[in-house]
């Protein structure tokens, strides 16, 4: 028989940070606010594999709600075969995916190609008064991360900015993990040169998902979801 109580966050975060699967049973058994808690906990990764995609700002916060509240919808089909994370991760790269080639903007790279080249890029002035890592190295790293194929560009950010393990980003991504280990050889190769080497920047870094968005992102998707419950279906 299914838990009902405790009936708020705070309580349950008394005895500290609850497994997934905790947070899970009680938004199941009507506790809407729980789902916050799963909202923030992945927030930055969800950003970062959505973010890979679209390639946009204000269009990953879009995708990333509708994803959140796909996930919160069929929360009852979770059996806990894979991971939440990667079973939410999953949800918020079909969703992303959808988005683009709706649009007609998504164009995988042949894994056949002998060689892949990276979108164009102007060359970029080095200030060497500025090696440690900042704001404008961050973008600039962030841009040359866009500029990678995609197909090849979401490998990357889940594995080397998000840090998943090679079967994980293969799970997220529906793909084998020696296509995982392939893209992600060829799109360091591409990066090495060009950028990483160059400036001394870490990928985890990049793509950072800071408080008050990610405040926004759980108000807008708590907004949507007050009063319902995830689907029977």
């Amino acid at each position: 028989m299914m838990s009902t109580t405790p009936t708020s966050p705070a309580a349950l975060l008394d005895g500290g940070e609850p497994p997934d699967g905790a947070l899970i049973q009680q938004v199941l058994g009507g506790h809407t606010a729980f789902f916050e808690l799963l909202i923030r906990r992945y927030n930055e990764r969800v950003y970062r594999a959505v973010r890979s995609i679209v390639r946009d700002e204000h269009e990953t916060e879009d995708v990333m709600q509708q994803a959140y509240i796909n996930a919160f919808t069929h929360l009852r089909q979770f059996n806990g075969s894979a991971r939440f994370s990667t079973w939410l991760t999953r949800i918020a790269i079909n969703e992303a995916l959808a988005r683009v080639r709706r649009q007609g903007r998504y164009e995988p790279f042949d894994e056949d190609t002998a060689s892949v080249e990276a979108a164009s890029m102007p060359v970029s002035g080095h200030n060497p008064e500025h090696q440690a890592f900042s704001q404008e190295l961050r973008r600039l790293l962030e841009w040359a991360i866009d500029g990678l194929p995609d197909g090849m560009r979401e490998v990357f950010m889940l594995r080397d900015v998000e840090g998943l393990s090679t079967l994980e980003a293969a799970e997220c991504l529906g793909v084998s993990e020696d296509v995982i280990k392939t893209r992600l050889s060829r799109g360091r190769a591409l990066l090495r040169q060009q950028l990483i080497a160059r400036t001394g920047a870490t990928a985890p870094d990049a793509f950072r998902f800071y408080r008050p968005r990610c405040d926004r992102v759980a108000a807008n998707v708590l907004a949507t979801i007050s009063g319902r419950a995830p689907s029977t279906g």
